[in-house]
C-alpha cells in the first residue's frame, strides 16, 4: 500500500489548469519540517503536490503560499541528474485528501479558521452543501487521478 501523510506549509502559490484530457488540476509545493535536524542536513524535505477535478478547484481557490495543509496521497520518488552533474531527486504525491490548517500564512492558533464558502451562502446561492454545516474542520476528497497528467 503507498500512501503518505505530510502535514507542511506551501512555499508559494498553487499553479493551476487542464490536463491534455480536460481534466482540472491544481499543483503546489509543500515543505514538511523534520523533527530532529541532522548535522548538516536539510531542516525541510519540499514535496511536489497534485490534486485532481473538484478538490483541484477548491485547493486552487483557498490555498496560498505560507498556508497549512495536511495531504494524504500516494507518493512516487523521481531521480535524475542535474545540469551540474549532481543526483537530483523530488518526491511527488497525488494527494485524495487535503485538510486546511490555517486560514492564512501568518494565523496564529486563535485565529478562527475562514469558513469554506458553502458554509454559509448567500440565501439566493445554488449551492450543493455537504452535511457539515457547523464549522468544523471539512477534508475534501478526490480517489482518482488521470493517467494523461504531464510531467
Amino acid at each position: 500500500m503507498n500512501t503518505l501523510h505530510i502535514i507542511g506549509n506551501l512555499t508559494r502559490d498553487p499553479e493551476s489548469g487542464n490536463t491534455q484530457g480536460g481534466t482540472f488540476y491544481c499543483r503546489f509545493m509543500v515543505a514538511v519540517n523534520r523533527r530532529y535536524k541532522k548535522q548538516g542536513g536539510p531542516e525541510a524535505d519540499f514535496m511536489r503536490v497534485t490534486t485532481f477535478s473538484g478538490l483541484a478547484e477548491t485547493c486552487a481557490r483557498y490555498l496560498a503560499k505560507g498556508r497549512k495543509v495536511a495531504v494524504v496521497g500516494e507518493c512516487e520518488a523521481h531521480g535524475w541528474i542535474g545540469k551540474n552533474g549532481e543526483a537530483r531527486a523530488q518526491i511527488e504525491v497525488t494527494a485524495r485528501d487535503v485538510e486546511f490548517l490555517s486560514s492564512g500564512p501568518r494565523s496564529g492558533l486563535n485565529d478562527p479558521p475562514e469558513d469554506p464558502a458553502w458554509i454559509n451562502p448567500p440565501e439566493d446561492a445554488a449551492v450543493n452543501r455537504p452535511e457539515n454545516t457547523a464549522g468544523q474542520q471539512v477534508s475534501y476528497t478526490e480517489v482518482q487521478a488521470p493517467e494523461d497528467m504531464p510531467y
